[in-house]
C-alpha cells in the first residue's frame, strides 16, 4: 500500500516537472508583441562600431618614480589643540533714560522633598481574624507588616488598602502610596 502511494507521488512529481519545463520552453502561451526601442537605441544598434581613438600605452614607470615631499601644512590629526571659543556677545545697552534691574533667579521655596520610598508592594495577605498584612520588598529583602508597623527601621505603614499601601518615613515626613503593581 505504501509503495503504491509512493510511486504515485513520484510519478505525479515527474509529470509536473515535465509540464513546467514544456510550458517554460514554449512560453506562457500568450503571444507577446515586441517592444519598440527608442530611435536613439535603434541608431546605436545599426551604426558600425567606431573606435574612440588610439589607446595610450600604460606608463608603469610612473609608479616607481620619486614623488615630491608633501607641503608643510599645520594639520596633524594626532595632536590636540585648545578649542577656539568665540567671544561672548556684547550686552546691548538700554536706551538712555530707562532703568534696568538685574533679574534674580527664583529662590527655592522650602526644604527639598524627602527621597522617594524604594519599596515595592508585592502582595496583600489577609489573616483569618481579618487583619491585613502587606508584603513589601526593596529588591533584596522581603518585609511584611500591618497598619502602624515599622518597616526596615526607616518606614511606617500608615494604611493598607485593597490595591495599595500608604507608607511614610518613620519621622513622619513625606507620604507615598505604593500600588500593588510595585510602582
Amino acid at each position: 500500500m505504501f509503495a503504491d502511494r509512493r510511486r504515485l507521488l513520484i510519478g505525479g512529481g515527474v509529470i509536473a516537472v515535465l509540464a513546467l519545463g514544456i510550458w517554460m520552453r514554449t512560453g506562457s502561451g500568450q503571444a507577446t508583441a515586441p517592444v519598440a526601442a527608442p530611435a536613439r537605441v535603434r541608431a546605436e544598434r545599426s551604426a558600425p562600431a567606431v573606435a574612440a581613438g588610439p589607446v595610450e600605452p600604460l606608463r608603469l614607470e610612473a609608479l616607481t618614480a620619486a614623488r615630491g615631499e608633501p607641503s608643510g601644512t599645520e594639520r596633524n590629526p594626532f595632536r590636540f589643540r585648545a578649542r577656539v571659543v568665540a567671544p561672548p556677545p556684547r550686552p546691548v545697552a538700554p536706551p538712555s533714560g530707562e532703568e534696568t534691574r538685574p533679574v534674580m533667579p527664583p529662590m527655592p521655596s522650602g526644604p527639598p522633598p524627602p527621597p522617594p520610598i524604594p519599596l515595592k508592594f508585592i502582595a496583600l495577605v489577609e489573616r483569618a481574624n481579618g487583619v491585613k498584612w502587606a508584603v513589601l520588598s526593596d529588591g533584596k529583602v522581603t518585609m511584611y507588616g500591618k497598619d502602624g508597623d515599622s518597616i526596615d527601621g526607616r518606614y511606617r505603614i500608615v494604611k493598607i488598602g485593597a490595591e495599595s499601601v500608604e507608607v511614610t518615613h518613620i519621622d513622619g515626613r513625606g507620604r507615598q502610596v505604593i500600588r500593588l503593581t510595585g510602582q
